[in-house]
C-alpha cells in the first residue's frame, strides 16, 4: 500500500471477488471483478438488485471488454449470483472497451436495453465503424508526430493500429437510453442520481445513492492510480485536464464517508481526501512541466519523461502522449505558456516572451 492510499479506507480489506462469483458491498450492490490482458489487469463491474416493470432482476453496471473470458465468467455469474432472475438492463458509465465492450453481448443476451450517456454512446459507434484516433491510424500518427513523437518506428506501428477499439468493442447496441446529468434513476426501488464528469471520456455517467450513501464513480474516482487525463487527435485542441478537475471537485458535494466504488482497485471510504490527492498530483505535475518549460520551448514528447519516470511501452506511450498535451494544454490555456508551430511541424510550449 501506498502513503496515499493509507490516508483512505479499504472496508472489505483484501478480499477481492474470485472470478465468476460476487461481493456484496451494500444492501442490492454485488462486486464482480475481471481480468484484463492489460498493464491495468483487471476492470469492477456490478450488479444491482431491481424491478423494472413490475419484473424483478438486476441491473448491470459495466460490461469488460469482448473476449470469450469475459463471457465465460459473466455466465458464471449468471448461474451462482442472479437467484434465479433475470437481468433487466445493462448500464455504461462510459464508452472505453473495458466499460462498454461486451454491452452489445450482454444486451442480446438477455433481451434488454442499455443505458449511458448520449454522447458515448454515439463516440462509441462511431469508434466501431470509423476507428480509434486516439489509439492508432493515421490521424493519430499525425497527431502524436505534430507533438514531438516522430520515431519512425513509432510512427509506423500507430499508423498500422486502426481497428484497435473495434478489436475490443465489436458493436454497440442499435438503441440506447439517454442517462443525462442530474437524472435520477429508480434502482430496486433506490434513488440513483446522474453525475457527469468529462475530461476522462467524453461523458462519463458516475451513479449515487444516497439511501445507501454509496457511489458508482466508474474511472473518475479511482483509489490508488490517477484517472487517464488525455487530449487526442479527435479532439487535439481540448483543455481535457480543466475539465476533469472540475469535474471531480463535484464530488466534494457528497456524504465524506460515502463508500466509494471505482472501476479499478478496491471499494473504499474517503472520497473527499482522493479529490485533494488528486488536485495535488496534477498541481506537482504542472508546476514540473512549467519549470521545464521555462528553460526553452518543449513539445510534449519532450516532457514524458518529466512526468513519467518508468520506462513505457509504446501502448502507454500514447496514452501519457495524450497527458502530457492535456497538462501542457492547461498552463496554455490558463497563460502560463504559449505553444508555438516550428518549421519542422511540431508544437512546442514555452513562456510567453520567450524563455
Amino acid at each position: 500500500m501506498n502513503p496515499l492510499e493509507r490516508e483512505l479506507h479499504y472496508p472489505f480489506g483484501d478480499q477481492l471477488p474470485a472470478p465468476g462469483t460476487t461481493i456484496e458491498v451494500a444492501p442490492g450492490v454485488r462486486w464482480i471483478r475481471m481480468a484484463l490482458p492489460f498493464a491495468l489487469d483487471h476492470i469492477n463491474l456490478w450488479l444491482l438488485r431491481d424491478e423494472i416493470d413490475g419484473r424483478e432482476g438486476w441491473s448491470i453496471v459495466d460490461c469488460c471488454i469482448a473476449r470469450d473470458e469475459a463471457r465465460a465468467q459473466w455466465e458464471q455469474v449468471f448461474d451462482s449470483a442472479l437467484e434465479g432472475l433475470p437481468v433487466l438492463r445493462v448500464i455504461v458509465t462510459h464508452m472505453h472497451p473495458d466499460h462498454i465492450g461486451l454491452a452489445s453481448w450482454l444486451c442480446e443476451r438477455w433481451n434488454v436495453p442499455l443505458w449511458i450517456s448520449s454522447t458515448d454512446y454515439h463516440v462509441a459507434r462511431l469508434l466501431c465503424t470509423k476507428g480509434d484516433s486516439a489509439a492508432g491510424g493515421e490521424d493519430a500518427a499525425r497527431f502524436f508526430g505534430a507533438h514531438g513523437l516522430t520515431d519512425p518506428a513509432a510512427q509506423a506501428e500507430i499508423r498500422r493500429r486502426t481497428h484497435y477499439y473495434a478489436s475490443l468493442v465489436p458493436s454497440v447496441p442499435d438503441e440506447f437510453v439517454r442517462m443525462l446529468d442530474g437524472d435520477e434513476l429508480t434502482i430496486g426501488g433506490r434513488t440513483w442520481r446522474c453525475i457527469s464528469g468529462y475530461g476522462h471520456a467524453p461523458e462519463h455517467i458516475s451513479l449515487y445513492c444516497e439511501a445507501l450513501n454509496v457511489l458508482l464513480g466508474g474511472d473518475m474516482m479511482l483509489p490508488r492510480i490517477s484517472t487517464n487525463v488525455s487530449v487526442h487527435a479527435g479532439e487535439p485542441e481540448a483543455n481535457s485536464l480543466r475539465l476533469f478537475l472540475t469535474s471531480i471537485r463535484r464530488f466534494l458535494e457528497l456524504p465524506a464517508d460515502v463508500l466509494g466504488l471505482p472501476a479499478h482497485g478496491k471499494p473504499f471510504t474517503g472520497v473527499h481526501k482522493r479529490v485533494e490527492q488528486l488536485e495535488k498530483h496534477h498541481r506537482k505535475h504542472l508546476g514540473a512541466l512549467l519549470d521545464f518549460c521555462s528553460t526553452q520551448p518543449r513539445s510534449a514528447a519532450e516532457c514524458l519523461p518529466v512526468l513519467f519516470t518508468r520506462a513505457l511501452d509504446l501502448h502507454q506511450t500514447t496514452f501519457a502522449m495524450g497527458e502530457a498535451v492535456a497538462h501542457l494544454h492547461y498552463l496554455r490555456f490558463g497563460g502560463q505558456l504559449v505553444r508555438t508551430l516550428g518549421d519542422d511541424g511540431i508544437y512546442r510550449f514555452g513562456l510567453p516572451g520567450g524563455a
